[in-house]
């Protein structure tokens, strides 16, 4: 039996474009997933996928609600395909938790779903830890299965071997790439420092997104959140000296004219490990 369960009366798709973005690990900040849920907003269900195989409750507990004294509700986490337009475009945004278990299988039971679907090209979105400052223009960084995906001006990197954990988004791209759905990713580079949410990042990633897919999406409370978020962090360097000097040596890295510069491989792999290293009492990545 697959993973997934398709709603019995599918909507008529053409040329869909399948974009995905997984909370936790690739989602530093939530900015990945922050972005995804901004698109899906309240899309038509389309599949959902059983939880009970795909997730380690030990690991990933419900969230349990207790009103009065009494246990009331209980929020499990999911993973679900939800449709919307987005201008003339069929989008098929796939989202939730990322799963601990059975990647292998739900791989190929997306790659089979994408199939099915029609779906014309997979889109991952995501967010790594990266040495840059909020106070700069968000880098991100574009991949591509295959030469001639990316659009003009999209550059795909980084340069040479980068080898650090997988997410399960890229296990999934991978398979249904090599089923033959092209794919490609975007996925923005976060400050270290950056707490959930960081808007800034989200509408980075929902621009080159929409600059991509030919169509533009409403990010107008994410420009106002940004604003705010923004304020926050120049008013918190004031007050503290440690980040202050955080982000003068950030900016000093990334200097005027290498803004938009795209990171090794090596360079982003050290960036990743330091964020892992420091926190050492989380079971694994967040």
């Amino acid at each position: 039996m697959s993973l997934y369960t398709l709603a019995d009366d599918l909507p008529d798709l053409r040329d869909a474009v399948l974009v995905a973005s997984f909370d936790g690990w690739v989602d530093a900040a939530e900015a990945a997933s922050g972005a995804v849920s901004h698109v899906a907003g309240h899309g038509r269900l389309l599949a959902t996928f059983d939880p009970d195989a795909l997730f380690d409750y030990r690991s990933r507990r419900p969230i349990l609600d207790v009103n009065d004294g009494r246990l009331s509700d209980l929020s499990w986490p999911d993973l679900t395909i939800r449709h919307v337009r987005a201008g003339e475009r069929d989008l098929l945004v796939f989202s939730g938790a990322e799963p601990d278990l059975r990647w292998r299988e739900l791989a190929g039971d997306v790659a089979e779903l994408a199939g099915r679907l029609d779906v014309t090209q997979w889109i991952s979105l995501g967010a790594v830890p990266a040495a840059v400052p909020h106070t700069r223009p968000v880098p991100v960084l574009a991949t591509a299965s295959r030469d001639g995906l990316l659009a003009a001006g999209e550059t795909q990197g980084p340069e040479g071997l980068l080898r650090v954990p997988s997410a399960a988004i890229s296990a999934l791209e991978m398979a249904v790439s090599a089923a033959g759905t092209p794919a490609v990713g975007f996925f923005a580079q976060v400050p270290p420092y950056a707490s959930v949410g960081y808007a800034a990042a989200s509408i980075a990633l929902l621009d080159r997104l929409g600059g991509h897919l030919g169509v533009a999406f409403d990010v107008d409370a994410l420009v106002a959140e940004e604003r705010e978020q923004r304020a926050r962090y120049d008013a918190a360097m004031t007050g503290d000296a440690i980040l202050r000097e955080t982000v003068s040596r950030l900016e000093e890295m990334v200097g005027d004219a290498a803004a938009e510069r795209l990171p090794s491989g090596d360079e982003l792999a050290r960036e990743i490990q330091r964020f892992l290293n420091d926190r050492p009492d989380e079971a694994g990545p967040p």
